[in-house]
This record gives structure tokens, sequence and C-alpha cells, in this order.
């Protein structure tokens, strides 16, 4: 494989852009911390790092390869691989496969029920991208699919199903859309004259008042995780630092700005990080 294939495969798999791979790590190792009831295992630790590397990756190949035919017209998307065709499409599936292919093996060194869990995962992250033609919710399709990471890594940890990892999932379904939202405003003028749907254009007007409603959802979700775990006063603090950080970026996408608003979806990496150091903290 030469420079400028390997170049073109990095950007097709967003390993230059890890932005996607902190947003979903953070919540998984939250979960999987909680599950273990403090530092868990060196290999599942391995395992759901190196899954969620993996899945991320192959989620970001499959989005391209349907949204190839539109990427081209749309202004942050125009110079990706597939748009334009420095990447095959059948290299494209190929990548995917293989990405698959090696996520799977990881959680065959899990057990059996997170194995069978693994199937509803690759079955959500597959199906997100294609809901942007059919719904105007692709972002909760996306939040499930990245949510789903939490139940694995209880199951995983051979801990119950209990009313934590729900609260979890919930809060992360409800940050993700929340995120994604803010992510779909930077191409919205480019979405609705092809024919894409999203909650940003589902929302119109109403799209700050409804990432804020959201993230208020989410801010009390991690709120009833802090009680039914039992955490202290670092948990608290993480939560006020969430808080202050989603009021930031309610400021940055005030005047609806292209550029803020990709700011603003960024930040996100800062609260995810924050509230995983406290779950970390308080089960030391």
């Amino acid at each position: 494989m030469n420079k400028l294939a390997l170049s073109q495969y990095i950007k097709l798999t967003r390993l230059d852009r890890p932005i996607g791979t902190y947003l979903l790590l953070w919540p998984t190792l939250t979960a999987l911390w909680i599950a273990s009831g403090g530092f868990p295992s060196i290999k599942n630790l391995i395992i759901f790092t190196l899954g969620v590397l993996f899945m991320r990756s192959a989620g970001c190949v499959i989005n391209d390869y349907a949204d190839r035919k539109i990427d081209g017209h749309v202004k942050r998307t125009n110079t990706r691989p597939l748009a334009q065709g420095l990447v095959t499409e059948k290299e494209a599936l190929i990548l995917f496969s293989a990405l698959v292919g090696v996520s799977f093996i990881l959680v065959l060194l899990t057990n059996a029920l997170t194995v069978y869990m693994s199937f509803v995962g690759l079955a959500l992250a597959s199906l997100y991208p294609f809901m942007k033609r059919h719904t105007y919710l692709p972002q909760v399709v996306l939040g499930a699919a990245f949510a789903w990471a939490i139940p694995m890594a209880y199951t995983a940890a051979q801990a119950p199903l209990v009313d934590t990892v729900w609260l979890l999932f919930t809060a992360k379904v409800l940050w993700t859309v929340a995120y994604d939202t803010q992510y779909a405003m930077v191409d919205r003028d480019d979405d609705i004259k092809i024919g894409v749907r999203s909650t940003a254009i589902l929302f119109g007007d109403a799209d700050k008042l409804m990432i804020g409603v959201l993230q208020l959802l989410a801010l009390l979700s991690w709120v009833a995780v802090g009680v039914k775990a039992e955490f202290g006063l670092v948990w608290w603090f993480a939560i006020a630092i969430s808080a202050g950080l989603m009021s930031y970026q309610q400021w940055l996408i005030r005047h609806r700005d292209r550029d803020a608003c990709f700011q603003a979806f960024l930040n996100n990496h800062w609260l995810g990080m924050a509230l995983f150091i406290a779950a970390v903290v308080e089960l030391l």
C-alpha cells in the first residue's frame, strides 16, 4: 500500500479526527468502571478501548459509503475520499468488513451474552447512515448505537443490568442527540437542498431550545446515576462542570454560525472526560 492510499484510508476511518472516538470512549469507559466497581480487568479495558476505536472507524466508513453520492454537494464533506473517487466503493466495503471482523474477534474474548449483544450494536451502527433518508431522527439511532456499548460493558464485566445501566444509556442517547444536532446545524443549509434529514432540520427555529432540553435531561440522568451509585462530591463537581460546558455550548451556537456550532460539538469531548475522571476517582 502506497502512502497516498494509506492517507486516504486514514481520512476514511477518521483516524486523523479522533473526536468521535472520544465521544464514544468516555461513556463506555465510565460504564466499564462503574460495572467493575473500580479498575476493570486489563483484558476488558483493552477489548473495549480497541473495540471503540475499530467500531467508530467502521461506522465512519459505512457512513461515507452511504453518503458517497451526496457528500460532494456538502461544503464540509466534499473532500472525503469516496466523494472524490480516491477510494473505491469495493475498497470501502472491504475495509468496513475488516474493521467489523477485528471488532468481533475482540468481543469473542468476553462472554456469550456480550457476543449476542454485539449483533445489536452492529445493526444500529450499520443502520444509522441510511436513516438520514427516511427520518428526521437519525441522531436518535446514532445515540442508541453509541450507547449500546454501555450495557455491553456491564455484561462483559459480568455485572447485572441494573437501573444505573439504563440511566447511563439514556443519558448517552440524550447527550448524543444534543451534540449531533449541533453537528447537523453545520450542514443544515446543504442538507435541506439535497434532501438529507436531521434533528437540526426537524427542530428548525427551536433548535437551541431543544438542544438545551436534551442537555438538561442528560444532566438529570447523570444526577440519578450519582444517587444510585452513591457517589460523592467529585461526581457532583463533574456534573457542575458538565452544566457549565453545556451553557458554554449554548453561547457558542447562539447565532447558529457554522464554525461556532462545530466548536460547540467538539467541546463535548471535555464533558465526557470530566464525567469519566469523576467516576474513576469516586471508585478508587
